[in-house]
Parts: C-alpha cells; sequence; structure tokens
C-alpha cells in the first residue's frame, strides 16, 4: 500500500477540526519560517480550524513563540504552542529535587525558573537536565559519554528536555538532546522523556486544544498530526490514535527528496516499518 504524495494541502486539512503540528522542519527551517506552509495553517484557521503547534524545542512556550517571532512565523498561523520545554518544567516539579546539572544552552535555563533549584557542577548533582548539547555545532553526543557513564552509575534521574534525536538548522543536521538520552538509556540510566513521541506532551496539547475551542471536547478522528520525523512526530500519532501527514522534506530529505520533488522508493524505504501509513505525504507543508 502506499502513501499519496499531495501537492497541495487544503483539501486533507479540512477533514480536520485540529491540527497538531511540529514546528522545527514544517513551519520553518531553524533559520526563517516556510510561507507557504504558514499561509496552509493561516487558511485553514480562517476557517474555523484550531492549530496546535507542538515542538520538541527546550524552552518554555512563552520564551519559544518569542523566537517563532523572530523567525517570521506569523501568530496568525496557530492558536496555541506546547513545548517540550512545558513538559520539563513538569517534571522537574515532580522531582522535589533541588540540585540540578544542566547541559545545555544558557537561555535553556529558562525551564527552572520559579523553582527552588539551584544548578551545580557534577559532584554535586542530583539529578540531570539535558535541553541540548553544550554547543551543537561542535559536539558530538558520544564526546558526553565518560560523563554521563559517571551519572548513571550514581543512579542520578536524567530529564530529557528534547527528545529530538537530530535537526536540520539551514541545510546542517545537527544533534539534540535526545541523542545525548538514548546513550544514558544505553549506560542503564532512568530517563523521563519531555516531548514527542511520549503522551504527555499530546495530553498537554490536546488541553490547549480544548482551550482554544472554548472547552469544546476534540474528537481523536478529527486530529491531524503533521510533522518530518518517524521516530517523533509519527510514532506519537500512531501511540494517541491520530492520523498524521508526513512532511518528506524535513529531516529525511536526504532519502525522500530529489529536486524538490518526493521520491517514491525513498518515501516507501522510510515509512517501511511504520504502521499505520500516514493518510498522505507532501514535500512540504503548502
Amino acid at each position: 500500500m502506499s502513501v499519496p504524495v499531495l501537492m497541495e494541502a487544503g483539501a486533507l486539512l479540512a477533514r480536520y477540526d485540529v491540527l497538531i503540528s511540529d514546528v522545527w522542519g514544517v513551519v520553518h527551517d531553524g533559520v526563517l519560517a516556510l510561507d507557504p506552509a504558514c499561509e496552509a495553517l493561516m487558511r485553514y484557521r480562517e476557517g474555523g480550524g484550531t492549530v496546535v503547534l507542538l515542538s520538541n524545542a527546550p524552552g518554555p512556550s512563552a520564551q519559544i513563540a518569542g523566537v517563532l517571532d523572530g523567525k517570521r512565523v506569523p501568530r496568525a498561523a496557530w492558536d496555541r504552542l506546547v513545548t517540550s520545554g512545558d513538559v520539563t518544567r513538569a517534571l522537574i516539579a515532580e522531582t522535589h529535587l533541588r540540585k540540578a546539572y544542566h547541559i545545555g544552552w544558557p537561555q535553556d535555563r529558562a525551564v527552572f525558573e520559579g523553582f527552588d533549584v539551584e544548578i551545580v557542577g557534577e559532584d554535586e548533582a542530583e539529578f540531570v537536565v539535558a535541553t541540548e548539547l553544550n554547543d551543537y555545532r561542535k559536539e558530538q553526543p558520544e564526546q558526553y559519554r565518560p560523563l554521563l557513564s559517571r551519572f548513571a552509575a550514581r543512579g542520578l534521574p536524567f530529564i530529557c528536555g528534547n527528545p529530538d534525536l537530530v535537526v536540520h538548522v539551514g541545510h546542517d543536521l545537527l544533534p539534540c538532546a535526545g541523542a545525548l538520552a538514548t546513550i544514558y538509556e544505553e549506560l542503564g540510566g532512568h530517563v523521563a522523556w519531555a516531548g514527542k513521541p511520549h503522551r504527555p506532551a499530546y495530553d498537554l496539547a490536546l488541553a490547549a486544544a480544548r482551550e482554544a475551542r472554548g472547552g469544546r471536547d476534540v474528537d481523536p478522528a478529527r486530529v491531524l498530526v503533521i510533522g518530518d520525523a518517524v521516530r517523533t512526530d509519527l510514532a506519537g500519532a500512531r501511540m494517541m490514535g491520530f492520523d498524521s501527514l508526513f512532511i518528506a522534506g524535513g529531516i529525511h530529505r536526504d532519502e525522500t527528496i530529489r529536486d524538490g520533488s518526493v521520491v517514491p522508493d525513498g518515501l516507501a524505504r522510510v515509512l517501511a516499518t511504520h504502521r499505520p501509513l500516514p493518510v498522505a505525504a507532501m514535500a512540504a507543508l503548502g
């Protein structure tokens, strides 16, 4: 069974009441907004649909909304924004621990704001929060293995604030905190995953959709997940029982796109082990 490849998404989107859309790779490319995608979402909203952006970005949604503004993603393209940072904050609160070792950019420390949590060195740490690599342009996840081995040997809880393994920044494919969490689990450590494809992220997204719809319930059969990652977006849709639209020109583009168009054989290989299949695929949302 093959997946239909669409050139235009409007008719498909109109079949659904709620879109849960990935952000990086669908709405922007890490540098600037993808205008056709934003225009498609705005048209959908003008027709009465609700758009929840669900991002594995490690910052709280209020912070990431400002980042989207800077990338020229129009506010008219979405109703609500839910991030891994929001889930991370909930997980930090649940630990009841005070001394955290942070891996990631200094600006990611917004996830700790409002908590009685101190950022400490390795020896003092009671738990670990990884939002990104410290410098994902220069570092590789394997460089962290010795540090992660020491934390795992001590049995420290590890919160992964961005479950993505990699992300495109323009034309570069760069590692994310999910790669560190994968190593930590290989070492026998316990990881709490704060984002897609795990249920807490989708529970927050559905709550946001209900709020945007004035409290009306959301029928799972009328929810469409839009995303570019098999491991997170499509797996999350499958776990929740939602339909999905696969954007082939995101992180899998080297396997699925040639000269701007979807390559059927490449698409089939990427989706070979994923069931159920997406309802459709596109090179880019538009």
